[in-house]
């Protein structure tokens, strides 16, 4: 679901378990070595399709590869026997050739997981990085010192194997909180792993699928774009499907580019695209223990070092590294708010899973937002439908808002809904998602 609110919001609302847009554009106008086997590479796409590109236009163009687009990045993911059923890839890892310039983002949950504990105490002490490991199926969060203790016995064991120095491996989780990660499947697995790292898009491909756990699909994408004089890539993948909510990242995602840039500049660059874009999805109101973000720049690309913000090139980077972003507001903080609250409304979520053009759960969710808004100036559309101006509700074609709403569901679409509540040049834009029977069954059977 797309939300969008001037003094104006957008909001884009997703059929579950898929972001679509929601965006709030608002102000007093309030408006992303070693070859394989390929049949063990090429199969990990069989067990969930990828996601739709949702690219926005801009000064780049899609290109094929994932995280592996960008020069020096290799990746690889594989089934090692961490999940409790099935046998979909839960092991992914993603190298550079190079010491690469590493930033992160990380969630505020008090109850953090040991990996998070952990990437956040390297980060501190170290600007570079390797590699990234990544399993699914146990979250190694409440895990308490032995916890903690998996994570550097993993992070040690791929180190010796890559042959790298202590923490240049950094490590993410996902799955059941309150479980230790399958350590010796872990480790177990991860020569076989290492072996097949590949700088292929089925390596990209395998790995974004290992990572994924109640995901409908895989989410992967890489674009192109000049900084300066130079061509300059930068590939991303993530999973997210529930306890995704704005305190961070919201979900698990690892970023990578070719781009020379200092610590300072990217770890500055990754907090403002976070806020933009991660923090801007809501899916059930939760925030998760695990939710990370880590950024790799292999400055492979040649162009010259980015090192200050105020740059033209830095400037370029930042709207590469945006993707989904914020134009324009004087007051974009406000509006972003209002997006996310009508993006986060249970009730909304429920109309548009009913295909049910209620406007009356989108003002009211509008409202709460707890941001002084005139409700005379409240205006709201649902794709080209204008249901509400001036405040006023307007007479508008209901089989056929319901239609669109349904059309959405059944291609997995968007759905757009636009906010204005005034005149200013603030703008934001937000993502959520329906709420369906399947949500509630997967999320109530979680465990059992």
């Amino acid at each position: 679901m797309n939300l969008c609110i001037p003094h104006y919001a957008s909001i884009r609302l997703s059929q579950l378990n898929e972001l679509k847009n929601v965006r709030v554009v608002g102000s007093r106008r309030r408006n992303f070595i070693v070859m394989a086997a390929s049949s063990t590479v090429m199969e990990a796409s069989n067990y969930i399709p990828a996601a739709p590109s949702f690219l926005p236009e801009g000064p780049w163009r899609q290109i094929p590869g994932g995280v592996t687009a960008a020069k020096g990045f290799q990746a690889a993911g594989m089934y090692g026997g961490l999940r409790a059923v099935g046998e979909k890839p839960d092991l992914a890892l993603v190298t550079c050739d190079v010491n690469a310039i590493a930033a992160g983002a990380f969630t505020k949950n008090m109850v953090a997981a040991a990996p998070v504990l952990y990437c956040k105490k390297v980060l501190e002490s170290s600007r570079t990085a390797r590699a990234v490991l990544i399993n699914a199926g146990q979250a190694n969060a409440a895990t308490g010192d032995a916890g903690y203790q998996d994570v550097i016995d993993c992070s040690k064991s791929l180190e010796k194997l890559l042959g790298l120095n202590p923490g240049e491996v950094l490590i993410e989780s996902t799955g059941v909180i309150g479980q230790r990660i399958k350590k010796d499947a872990l480790l177990r697995s991860l020569p076989k792993l290492v072996n097949l790292l590949s700088s292929t898009v089925e390596g990209a491909d395998s790995a974004a699928v290992a990572i994924t756990t109640t995901d409908l699909v895989s989410k992967s994408i890489a674009i192109e774009s000049e900084v300066g004089d130079t061509r300059v890539r930068i590939g991303g993948m993530a999973k997210g499907s529930g306890m995704i909510h704005p305190n961070m990242a919201t979900m698990l995602g690892v970023i990578t580019t070719d781009a020379q840039v200092t610590s300072d500049v990217l770890r500055k660059m990754v907090q403002v695209s976070v806020s933009r874009s991660f923090n801007q999805i809501t899916v059930d109101g939760d925030t998760s223990t695990n939710d990370a973000v880590i950024a790799l720049a292999s400055g492979l690309s040649g162009t010259k070092t980015i090192s200050t913000l105020n740059s033209l090139e830095a400037e370029h980077l930042q709207l590469c590294l945006d993707a989904v972003r914020v134009n324009g507001a004087d007051n974009e903080a406000e509006a972003a708010r209002i997006a996310r609250s009508v993006a986060s409304s249970s009730l909304t979520k429920a109309a548009v899973y009913g295909r049910d053009p209620n406007w009356g759960r989108i003002a009211a969710a509008a409202g709460k937002a707890d941001i002084l808004f005139d409700q005379n100036k409240l205006r709201i559309m649902l794709g080209n439908f204008l249901l509400m101006d001036g405040g006023q509700p307007l007479p508008f074609d209901r089989p056929a808002a319901s239609n669109y709403l349904r059309k959405a569901g059944e291609t997995h679409g968007k759905v757009e809904i636009q906010i204005s509540i005034g005149d200013g040049p603030g703008n934001g834009l937000a993502w959520g998602c329906d709420l369906s029977y399947d949500y509630i069954k997967i999320n109530a059977e979680y465990t059992t």
